[in-house]
């Protein structure tokens, strides 16, 4: 009834106006018609919206075409079709895609050499990553040699190495926090942590501890955050961890904040049964941003899950090379905050880290559900790389 009422009054309105104005009182007001009516751009040549079609393939869910499907059905699921995309770029750049110029240096215009030379990715992740299920995909990307050069905060380091020693359980995010501490029971999200894990881990890691330092003093070895996490991957010695195929793999793993949890508490427990331990963060600045700068002539690339640290020491060291060409980020994580956690991969680009005729993508998720798509979407398709040449000097 209020509908019809509406629209009598409407109507009652139209009459009386094309009747003032001396026109038809059965058509609209002209003004009103070209307000609504704007013509329309031609779209024919443009993607259209489409998602999967669950009645095609025979009944069977081809779950290659519903991922593939995600680019054409809008919001988030295209940024994440488009991040796809942006991975796939990365991954399979070549120096032969590039054309031979006439500064090229003599060892880079060897054909094969070009054709096997890959765009430098730097991945960068949060700790609570590592603490769920995802610690998998980020495993398998470091044990097969898909990525270069990896950072993470603190917690990225010591979950996945108390990982290899204990369990880390599902519990609930709406468990009680005064409960659980009477339990001894740490809750990361919906995830769950025993303080007995942090006692195996302080088992681990004092001896380790004991052994650096005498090497230190006997044989002058200079420590890094960098190097002591090789040093970790080593003695861990498992193969679910990422900083065991680090080590394994030579591939160089940083976190300036390496004092920043249970490995902080560690070092500073030790700094008082045996004070003298030294951490030189300023070399690893350095060999970071070297790695950036001295990948030319390659591109290098970024995947960044989460943001804080991990993504600005990222981005931070491209911005010595003028920016990374490639760059795909999943966070959820919004900008009206001025935040560079937040920040749209554009803000990125005013600062340099990111090139400006780059085409990177930003997907607001949760990671935990991302990026294993990505990752089953990109690399597990792809060729497993070469041993690649060692990049970490203080790995030695």
């Amino acid at each position: 009834q209020g509908r019809a009422e509406r629209a009598r009054v409407l109507a009652a309105a139209a009459m009386a106006s094309a009747g003032a104005a001396g026109g038809d009182a059965s058509a609209p007001p002209a003004a009103a018609t070209a307000a609504v009516l704007v013509p329309s751009k031609d779209l024919s040549g443009e993607v259209h919206v489409a998602g999967y079609d669950f009645n095609a393939h025979g009944g069977c869910v081809d779950h290659e075409a519903l991922l593939g499907s995600f680019l054409r059905t809008g919001f988030q699921a295209t940024n994440l079709g488009r991040a796809i995309e942006e991975i796939e770029r990365m991954a399979s750049w070549r120096l032969s895609d590039d054309p031979v110029t006439d500064d090229t240096k003599e060892e880079w215009r060897d054909p094969a050499v070009r054709a096997s030379t890959r765009a430098r990715i730097f991945l960068g992740y949060t700790s609570n990553l590592i603490s769920s299920g995802v610690r998998e995909s980020l495993r398998y990307l470091v044990q097969h040699r898909f990525v270069d050069v990896v950072v993470t905060s603190a917690g990225g380091i010591e979950e996945d190495l108390i990982k290899a020693l204990a369990k880390t359980y599902l519990g609930e995010f709406s468990l009680k926090g005064a409960e659980l501490r009477r339990e001894g029971l740490n809750r990361i999200g919906n995830l769950l942590v025993p303080n007995d894990n942090y006692c195996k881990f302080e088992d681990f890691i004092v001896p380790v501890l004991n052994a650096m330092h005498d090497e230190q003093e006997r044989d002058g070895v200079a420590w890094t955050p960098s190097r002591m996490i090789h040093r970790f991957g080593k003695e861990i010695n498992d193969e679910s961890s990422v900083c065991y195929w680090a080590y394994k793999n030579n591939i160089p793993m940083f976190c300036p904040a390496l004092t920043d949890g249970s490995i902080g508490d560690m070092l500073y427990f030790h700094s008082y049964k045996r004070p003298g331990l030294i951490c030189d963060i300023v070399a690893d600045v350095r060999l970071m941003n070297d790695l950036a700068i001295n990948a030319s002539p390659r591109k290098t690339g970024m995947i960044i899950l989460g943001g804080g640290l991990p993504k600005h020491h990222i981005n931070n060291a491209n911005l010595m090379r003028n920016g990374a060409d490639f760059a795909v980020i999943v966070s959820t994580a919004q900008e009206f905050d001025g935040s560079d956690s937040g920040a749209r991969p554009d803000e990125a680009v005013s600062w340099g880290k990111i090139r400006a005729d780059a085409k990177p993508v930003k997907v607001y998720a949760d990671a935990t559900i991302v990026f294993p798509l990505m990752v089953a979407q990109t690399f597990a398709n792809m060729p497993k790389p070469q041993p690649a040449a060692q990049l970490q000097e203080a790995a030695q």
